[in-house]
């Protein structure tokens, strides 16, 4: 899992004015919820602003990353819990980061990697992904940047589903009904076969 450091300042006003002062001079208002519980058992929030081209490291990028948040001198390793984004332009308006301990489980949303030339696609059919990300748990420091999921024999009209994976060290949050590639039929591999039946 790779690392990046984005730099925050600890923000003390939080109202709706103070807000969007704070976007308004590019930054983007975020929170940290940290390991630490309040009064109430709710993890404790830590808010802080980071400038708009710092946090576009972290959103923009097909990587995962373990985010080291440094708030005025003060690191903390983190993931991205939410990123909330302006329905117009697009713009990242508000980020979550959930802090991260060596030994506990986090929940966190992997790319997935098709490898190898499936027999479907051999026979003329199309590989179609039909999930881009796959949601594991796991130890921060046992989460990979990407998952492989093998197609090789893969046939045509065949789907490889969640259930069907397993990878070691993590376990898979997605239901195991949800399909995450298949190999569709395309007219070239119909007339193929068509004309194949008619040989025979």
């Amino acid at each position: 899992m790779k690392q990046i450091v984005i730099n925050g300042t600890l923000r003390t006003d939080l109202g709706k004015k103070a807000t969007k002062e704070v976007r308004k001079n590019g930054n983007v208002p975020c929170v940290l919820y940290g390991e630490k519980k309040d009064a109430n058992g709710n993890p404790e929030a830590i808010h802080f602003v980071v400038n708009e081209k710092e946090i576009n490291k972290v959103v923009y990028t097909p990587h995962i990353y373990l985010v080291v948040v440094n708030i005025d001198g003060v690191e903390h390793k983190s993931i991205v819990k939410e990123t909330q984004f302006h329905p117009v332009k697009d713009n990242v308006l508000h980020m979550d980061f959930y802090e991260v301990v060596e030994n506990k489980p986090v929940q966190v949303a992997i790319p997935v990697k098709s490898v190898g030339l499936a027999e479907g696609v051999r026979a003329g059919g199309k590989l179609m992904p039909m999930v881009r990300k796959l949601t594991v748990k796991a130890c921060y420091n046992e989460i990979p940047e990407k998952l492989e999921v093998d197609v090789t024999k893969l046939g045509l009209g065949k789907s490889i589903k969640v259930g069907d994976l397993s990878f070691e060290g993590l376990e898979i949050v997605t239901p195991k009904e949800v399909i995450v590639c298949t190999v569709k039929m395309t007219r070239a591999a119909m007339g193929a076969a068509a004309a194949a039946a008619k040989q025979g």
